[in-house]
This record gives structure tokens, C-alpha cells and sequence, in this order.
């Protein structure tokens, strides 16, 4: 029992190493948005943006502070944490999906679906994003741009104010993973 003791840790240890090969992490991911309006163009980025990818599985997760998102006017700032998003209620933004067929041995650039869970505002709904993925050298770089309809998250625009925000957001994603080591 002694001698197995050794070999049974040994391959735990094994088990364990194998699967961290193939999780990635993206700690400073970049999502930004634009939103046309008659009245003013209101777009943000954040660069604060958390992810890990398993290519094994196929997963991939995303978090995000909402708070993190920087706008060229402070009211903007403002009027989206305190009256749309109400990022004291809900700080965080959070996305879980699969990748759908990716196949991890190609080193071409690969057009995805990706097909999740999106939460913001405390709503969480289904979507698919088309993402291009690119395998440079063990490390992966996925970007990509999809909408999101406002009405969708129930934020709340004042009917007064309705005409100067877009109903549909488009948002561009960036993601640049590393091996992920604790």
C-alpha cells in the first residue's frame, strides 16, 4: 500500500498539469461598445476584462466590472452606471459559453460560434457570437463583434431621453490568452 501511495500522487499530479495545459486566461481582455445616436455618439471601452478559455472543453468564461468602462465624458460615465446599468446593484457583466466545432490542432485562423449565457443588469440571456480564433504559437487571440438590443436586460431609458440612445449596442470583444498559471 506504501509503495502505491507514491504513484497514486504522481498521477493526480499528472491529471492536474494536463488539464492546466489546456486552460488560457485573458487578464486585461478588451471590450468596447457603440451606440449611434442623432444627438451624440456614445461608445466605451474596458480593458479590464476577465476570461479563461479551455480548449479541451471548448468552454470559455468572461467577467467583467461594469464600472471599468471609460467614456470620453464623465456624464456619460455617470448617466450609464447610475441610471442605465445601475452598477451598484449590478457590478458585473458575465459571459459562459462553448466553442461550437473548434478544432484545437488547426493553426489557420478558425470562424466560430460561440454559444452562451449573457448576464447584464441581473438578466441572462442565450446568444451566439461569431468569433475569429488564432492559434500563435500555444498562445490564442479570439475577437469578434455582436449586438445586444437594450430592451433585451430591461434598462430603462426615459421616454424623454429614448431618441438620444440607440436601441441596438454593438460590441466589439478582444481577448489575448496566455497559459493559465497560478
Amino acid at each position: 500500500m506504501n509503495k502505491l501511495l507514491p504513484l497514486f500522487f504522481l498521477a493526480i499530479s499528472f491529471a492536474d498539469f494536463n488539464e492546466k495545459q489546456n486552460q488560457f486566461i485573458a487578464r486585461q481582455g478588451q471590450i468596447s461598445f457603440f451606440s449611434y445616436t442623432n444627438v451624440e455618439n456614445i461608445e466605451a471601452k474596458n480593458n479590464q476584462v476577465l476570461s479563461i478559455l479551455d480548449i479541451e472543453k471548448q468552454e470559455i468564461a468572461i467577467s467583467m466590472l461594469m464600472r471599468a468602462f471609460v467614456f470620453k465624458k464623465d456624464l456619460m460615465y455617470e448617466h450609464f452606471n447610475e441610471s442605465y446599468i445601475e452598477s451598484d446593484i449590478y457590478p458585473k457583466a458575465n459571459f459562459e459559453g462553448k466553442i461550437i466545432d473548434f478544432d484545437v490542432n488547426t493553426k489557420e485562423p478558425q470562424t466560430k460560434i460561440i454559444r452562451g449565457k449573457i448576464t447584464i443588469h441581473g438578466i441572462t440571456k442565450e446568444i451566439d457570437i461569431k468569433t475569429t480564433i488564432k492559434n500563435n504559437n500555444g498562445n490564442y487571440n479570439l475577437t469578434g463583434e455582436f449586438n445586444l438590443i437594450v430592451n433585451d436586460f430591461e434598462i430603462k431609458i426615459p421616454p424623454i431621453l429614448s431618441s438620444n440612445i440607440a436601441k441596438t449596442i454593438a460590441i466589439q470583444f478582444n481577448f489575448k490568452y496566455e497559459p493559465y498559471e497560478e
